[in-house]
């Protein structure tokens, strides 16, 4: 065995030891949506720090913990909090985590994010469900030597976002009367928010919203055989759009007000995918 896979094996056993087995389903929160790990039933939780290998989180509004449990009635594990390169991180230290919970048996993620619109029809508080991203960073979690009993040296991104499951989150958004846009999402390093050049360039490029995450962990969880499903809550306006600055406290504001939303929705979501 591979030192990653050493490593993976050892902080699989720690979450194992103290939450059970996992479920199929796991779902990452991003900023100010962690609250929904703690309306889980039945749930037992591990601190990041108590478990080898993972990074610690910094950033606002990511408790820093997983949790797992039920969501209604369906098994789920949690990320209450992600990592960021913007913190610190190398881009493999940000797919060490999924590619834990593939080891752990997961096979369906559920990637969630606060972002800035891009698309001038969008409005701060829609929901966008990701179709596709691109990659502004430069980095890439794959870098370096590739352990073949993790995934291929080049994984095909075509269908990075699954289909299937991006037609069952329209459904539930739908039978709760809930606005889903479907759009592009583009990765930017962070942690400055973008320029309103920078913006521009994004739209030009076919991009609908931007943000400082969920692209490592989508490349991870492709490359190590996880089903993906990205979803954004459009939390502002990006950079040029409106005459205001941004800050993170608006984003954490939408995030809070959208926040039952966006909690029906994944709930929604998990109790059709509970039966796929």
């Amino acid at each position: 065995m591979s030192n990653l896979g050493t490593a993976i094996a050892e902080a699989r056993d720690t979450i194992v030891h103290a939450l059970g087995p996992a479920p199929r389903i796991a779902i990452v929160l991003g900023s100010g949506l962690g609250s929904l790990a703690d309306s889980l039933n039945e749930s037992r939780s591990i601190q990041y720090a108590a478990i080898p290998g993972f990074p610690r989180s910094t950033a606002p509004g990511h408790a820093g913990r997983l949790v797992s449990g039920r969501l209604g009635n369906v098994p789920v594990l949690c990320m209450q909090g992600r990592f960021h390169v913007y913190e610190g991180w190398e881009p493999s230290q940000i797919a060490f985590p999924v590619r834990v919970m593939r080891a752990l048996g997961v096979e369906i993620i559920i990637l969630t994010n606060a972002a800035g619109g891009v698309n001038l029809d969008y409005r701060p508080g829609d929901f966008m469900l990701i179709r596709d991203h691109i990659n502004l960073s430069g980095r890439n979690p794959l870098v370096g030597p590739n352990d073949e009993t993790i995934g291929p040296r080049f994984p095909d991104m075509s269908k990075a976002y699954d289909p299937a499951l991006r037609q069952v989150a329209h459904q539930a958004a739908a039978s709760l009367g809930t606005a889903l846009h479907e759009g592009v999402y583009a990765w930017f390093l962070g942690p400055s928010f973008e320029t309103p050049a920078e913006i521009r360039m994004a739209r030009l490029l076919g991009a609908d919203a931007v943000g400082m995450s969920t692209v490592p962990e989508v490349i991870a969880a492709v490359h190590c055989g996880l089903r993906v499903l990205g979803i954004s809550c459009i939390t502002n306006m990006a950079a040029g759009i409106l005459d205001q600055p941004i800050t993170s406290e608006e984003v954490l504001e939408i995030s809070e007000r959208r926040k039952p939303a966006f909690e029906a929705l994944l709930r929604g979501i998990v109790m059709q995918l509970a039966s796929l």
